[in-house]
């Protein structure tokens, strides 16, 4: 093996070859050039900068936004026999400068930093005395103001190609489209560096959209399908994640919640649990979830619409890291739609801005609404291009769309009666024929299109309304009271030179025979004692990594696991030859393992 890169990769990590992409993009470090590397979550971005560190020699600066991200992350590499260090402000004083000592004594191969420590005058001088052979940007989408979760304090590592000329950084990020990634490449590199775009595609995850009903119901329903498995439900609000959580743990699921505004000592506990535990369903905010490298877990739902299809994504992007499948599923409506736009206008931010973050969002909703595979329009959004993927929920269960000119023209004319200043409710029961006080009080019973629609169901007319928003024919006054306006594209409808199509709502199916969501596709390839000896080693496994104060899969993953229990290695080159056995985890792990495995037999 005389490449050097496919020796560490082999002796250091336990792996036989690089993943697609990988090579490359070391190949371009290694020859001192810098890259930016766009990767799906799960295809081993970590490994482009932590091979090349352990080649090149000398000191690699890590830029990492999370302390839980650096300390996992550093917990791995030292379990794997790297000497890996992190200085963050949940460490005591005294542990951060005996790291530091280590680093400025050449003991330190990588150096994990928030960018706010990195770029303070003191620690620039410092590490421009020692030999810094790499830079690595970690979550570098929080670089650009297009990203999905822009971090200000990202903007200053524009410097360090100054600061340390001739030293190579990469860059790297699940979650970034064309004007990001062009946005990246021009702040940190000054638009020299390779670019590297490997693809989006996420292949094991069943993508879904539902429309909101009773949001509550429709959660738990879907995580009926997914008993005894970890996930994450998305929540908008701080108080909606307190209010799903209990609810779920009021219907016997494991749940924890997660937010900005709870005490830093309970948020961390319950992290820790949902990295540690199994079974775990996390009730979040999006403060939780960059760089959450959890990789079993088996489900992402949002209970509310997310920002825009980058950040949508990037959340979805924390399920099935482990390349087994995983499901995600996503609520939405008319109210969505609203204080979307809401929080949008709300930005302190420019015109040019706002219009950005509004086409973002109309791109999210068009994904939503989408009769055609769900998949192929959220690559096309990154600029792929792929066949309709077979695994979402419209490939699984094809809608054909249905002319609702008729209906559409019903609805913009009672719109157009009423002024234009009116919600959804008020426009259904005017459709319908339902005498309000409000209906009455305006006159509105008085009205051509009073009771035009009566033949039809509230929902089904609200349905309408809603696609037509999401469609461009109406539009939603963002400014405060949710009153639907008539687009120049809804006059035309209205005067029957364009035609409405609309996608009737399906009702989700009931929840019927439960899934073992947290069976691996290879049970199928396993005997009964293979299976029962992967329980054991899961057990092992969890016991292990407690003593250690570290999440289970930083000891080994999954896959590891599996491959062990299929091939039940005897001795010690038996247990080289798993997958993910490097020669620190052999000569830690070997013994404990093997006495597991000849237990069992």
């Amino acid at each position: 093996m005389s490449d050097p890169k496919s020796k560490i990769l082999k002796e250091v990590f336990g792996f036989d070859s690089f993943r697609p992409g990988q090579a490359e993009i070391m190949d371009s470090l290694l020859a001192g050039r810098s890259a930016l590397a766009v990767m799906p979550t799960g295809a081993g971005k970590s490994l482009c900068f932590q091979v090349p560190a352990l080649v090149r020699g000398g000191l690699t600066i890590v830029v990492s936004p999370l302390v839980a991200l650096m300390q996992d992350q550093v917990a791995a590499l030292r379990l794997a026999g790297v000497a890996a260090e992190t200085i963050n402000s949940a460490r005591s004083r005294d542990d951060n400068v005996a790291a530091w000592r280590r680093v400025a004594a050449g003991e330190t191969r990588l150096l994990y930093l928030a960018p706010e420590r990195l770029m303070t005058e003191r620690m620039l001088a410092a590490l421009s005395r020692l030999n810094v052979r790499l830079i690595a940007v970690d979550e570098a989408h929080c670089i650009s103001q297009w990203g999905p979760a822009f971090r200000p304090e990202y903007e200053d590592l524009a410097r360090l190609r100054e600061i340390f000329p001739g030293v190579p950084i990469a860059a790297l990020t699940a979650t970034a489209d064309g004007t990001t990634r062009q946005d990246i490449l021009d702040k940190l590199f000054g638009g020299r560096a390779e670019d590297f775009v490997l693809g989006f595609d996420r292949p094991n995850l069943q993508l879904g959209v539902e429309v909101k009903r009773s949001w509550k119901s429709q959660l738990l329903s879907f995580l009926q399908r997914h008993e005894g498995a970890s996930g994450i439900v998305y929540c908008l609000s701080r108080r909606k994640t307190e209010e799903a959580a209990a609810f779920l743990v009021e219907n016997g699921v494991t749940a924890l919640a997660y937010h900005a505004g709870m005490e830093k000592q309970l948020r961390d506990a319950n992290q820790n649990r949902f990295m540690t535990d199994d079974g775990i369903v996390m009730v979040a905010t999006i403060a939780f979830g960059m760089g959450i490298d959890k990789p079993d877990v088996r489900f992402v739902f949002h209970c509310d619409l997310p920002a825009s299809v980058e950040a949508y994504y990037q959340e979805i992007g924390r399920a099935g890291r482990d390349g087994l499948p995983a499901e995600v599923q996503m609520l939405y409506g008319l109210d969505d739609i609203r204080m979307r736009r809401v929080f949008i206008e709300q930005e302190e931010s420019g015109d040019d801005r706002r219009r950005r973050e509004h086409q973002r969002l109309d791109a999210l909703i068009g994904y939503c609404e989408s009769p055609s595979c769900r998949r192929r329009l959220l690559l096309e959004y990154f600029g792929e291009t792929m066949e309709d993927c077979g695994n979402c929920d419209i490939c699984r269960n094809p809608v054909e769309l249905s002319n609702g000119t008729a209906e559409g023209q019903k609805i913009l004319a009672v719109i157009h009666q009423t002024g234009q200043r009116f919600g959804v409710g008020h426009i259904v029961d005017i459709l319908r024929g339902t005498t309000t006080e409000k209906v009455t009080k305006a006159g509105h019973d008085r009205l051509p299109g009073f009771g035009a629609g009566a033949e039809g169901k509230k929902e089904a007319w609200r349905s309408f309304i809603r696609q037509l928003v999401a469609a461009g024919f109406l539009r939603l006054d963002i400014a405060g009271y949710g009153g639907l306006g008539i687009t120049a594209k809804g006059q035309a409808l209205l005067r029957g030179e364009q035609p409405f199509h609309y996608r009737p709502d399906r009702m989700p199916a009931r929840a019927g025979r439960k899934t073992r969501s947290r069976a691996l596709p290879s049970d199928a390839e396993m005997t009964a004692d293979q299976s029962a000896l992967l329980h054991r080693l899961k057990e092992l496994r969890l016991r292990l990594a407690k003593e250690r104060g570290v999440p289970a899969y930083v000891i080994f993953p999954d896959r590891a696991l599996i491959d062990m229990a299929q091939r039940q290695p005897q001795s010690h080159d038996e247990f080289a030859a798993v997958n993910g056995v490097g020669a620190a985890k052999l000569r830690d792990f070997a013994d404990v393992f093997l006495g597991e495995i000849a237990n069992a037999g």
